[in-house]
């Protein structure tokens, strides 16, 4: 069986509900990996996810979490059983953004996720990520950042974006934003590897001249 399948069935107790549930979806995946018919696949967890409880689903989509086309059918049908669901809507909307769906479709996903729970970071990091304009996704990225102060990969993100933003316009505030985030990130770095590629970093942005 595939690595991306589930575990077989002696590895679920009988007495769990999603049992039957498991190993049909495992049944798919399988045959998904030998005739790489996505569409199949899709209609096959449809039809499951209309006959199967939300919180089922999640624990169903969890086995396949690095396949999107498991978790988009299963999570289509959680959110619109509980849209309410901040966490269900941002699990979907990275689904989508790993199968190319968009900037608009994930952008609102994300913006809906985060007014539902302010505190859900996953929904601001999937809204940053999902502006399409430079410039913006840099202001995005530094509202997440004040957000969540001690967030080191949105601060990253801000960093790399910033940076992004000063090469290609030329716009030395940008530059100075990445230099002081990546000087915060290195003072914080503990590893050695990381501490070499920002410090590799800072020296080629502080030799920027124009």
């Amino acid at each position: 069986m595939s690595s991306g399948s589930a575990p077989g069935n002696s590895q679920y107790p009988t007495s769990d509900p999603t049992f039957p549930a498991r190993d049909e979806v495992a049944s798919h995946v399988e045959a998904y990996h030998r005739s790489g018919d996505v569409g199949i696949l899709l209609d096959q967890l449809r039809a499951l996810a209309k006959r199967t409880p939300p919180d089922r689903l999640k624990a169903l989509a969890q086995d396949y979490r690095e396949m999107p086309e498991v978790v988009i059918p299963l999570y289509e049908r959680v959110v619109a059983e509980q849209p309410d669901d901040a966490q269900a809507i941002v699990v979907l909307a990275n689904s989508y953004w790993l199968v190319g769906r968009g900037p608009d479709v994930v952008g609102s996903m994300a913006a809906r996720a985060k007014q539902i729970d302010p505190e859900n970071r996953g929904a601001w990091h999937l809204w940053a990520l999902a502006e399409a304009d430079l410039r913006k996704r840099v202001d995005r990225w530094h509202d997440v950042t004040k957000r969540f102060p001690g967030d080191q990969l949105a601060r990253a993100a801000l960093a790399d974006n910033a940076a992004s933003l000063a090469s290609d316009e030329e716009d030395a505030a940008a530059l100075n934003l990445a230099i002081a985030t990546y000087e915060r990130l290195l003072a914080e770095s503990t590893q050695t590897a990381q501490r070499l590629a920002l410090e590799h970093t800072l020296e080629t942005l502080r030799s920027w001249r124009w």
